[in-house]
């Protein structure tokens, strides 16, 4: 496996057991690179502070976890359990390392409820993705914004994922894509509507050839597209679309694309007379979940056809489906 390089500057008396303690996290395959850079920020504090000894004391340990007046509860309760990953690293290595509790950190549990659109704002979303202009600055996006919102519905994929594909990653001929080290750090195959595959290879038609490392949905200079800028346009979207958003934190979000899919997916199975209990396993791994408590937060269901599927699954999976809250 490939391992980022890690630079530690400071070189605080801990700093060659975090680079070995973030080398044993990766070889397990997680990829830890925000948590890297957390333990980077951590070894600039030690030696801030003047760390001498192969130790990490309460006192150190308090101050780095103290709650900082820019940040959420659930930022700070991150950074708790990151240093207590590694302070229970460095006890199982002899040192004397204080371990703090995760309950340090008072995170209130705000259930969001997903925004799901209905099906003729989904098709009046991707209408106007096709009607995306070129620009100066990207003269290409008129050509990758339809596709890449349309996978982000058609196939419930996460934005990170479409934006990370590769032409290595897409197979036109078989209509499957390959989503590799994914959240969970998984890998999945999604096979494509034939339809998608269609557009798809017009698309990679027009684009023309690239080498397998090359991006599938490139910027300008061949890197990916953030997820920022595909949130950029898809509040565009909304705006062209009247479809009113809340303001930070409100939605409709990006992620609601993916809730809407699995929604849809859902019903559709119902009205055709699908056996649920098969089906909703198969969902559960297209959309690359670990179970189905994962795929939960996606099944938020539309009030005409509620009831009766929830009496349907909780045959088979108990209470999997979350009931919508009341406005």
């Amino acid at each position: 496996m490939r391992e980022q390089n890690i630079k530690i500057q400071c070189h605080s008396p801990l700093s060659e057991l975090m680079k070995k303690f973030i080398h044993e996290k990766q070889a397990y395959g997680y990829r830890y690179k925000r948590e890297s850079q957390e333990l980077l920020r951590l070894d600039r504090f030690l030696c801030k502070i003047g760390l001498q000894s192969l130790e990490l004391p309460r006192d150190i340990v308090d101050k780095w976890t103290a709650k900082r007046d820019y940040e959420k509860p659930s930022n700070q309760r991150l950074r708790i359990i990151r240093v207590r990953q590694f302070a229970l690293y460095l006890r199982r290595q002899g040192i004397d390392a204080y371990v703090p509790e995760t309950t340090k950190a008072n995170v209130k549990h705000i259930e969001f409820i997903p925004y799901i659109f209905n099906h003729q704002q989904i098709n009046n979303i991707l209408q106007a993705a096709d009607c995306t202009p070129p620009d100066s600055r990207s003269p290409k996006r008129h050509l990758i914004m339809p596709e890449i919102f349309r996978l982000l519905y058609c196939c419930g994929m996460r934005v990170s994922e479409v934006v990370r594909l590769k032409f290595s990653d897409v197979n036109l001929a078989a209509g499957i894509l390959t989503i590799l080290k994914t959240k969970f750090n998984k890998d999945r195959l999604v096979p494509l509507a034939p339809t998608m595959t269609v557009r798809l290879r017009r698309y990679a038609s027009i684009l023309g050839e690239g080498d397998a490392s090359s991006v599938f949905f490139p910027k300008v200079d061949g890197t990916p597209y953030s997820k920022g800028t595909v949130y950029y346009f898809f509040r565009q979207l909304l705006w062209k679309c009247n479809i009113p958003h809340g303001g930070r934190g409100k939605g409709p979000r990006l992620h609601d694309l993916r809730h809407s899919f699995a929604v849809h997916r859902l019903e559709s199975w119902y009205r055709q007379g699908a056996d649920l209990g098969v089906k909703l396993p198969l969902l559960a791994t297209y959309m690359g979940h670990k179970n189905l408590v994962s795929t939960q937060w996606y099944l938020r269901l539309t009030p005409e056809i509620f009831p009766n599927i929830v009496k349907q699954l909780e045959q088979f999976a108990g209470h999997v489906i979350p009931r919508r809250l009341e406005q």
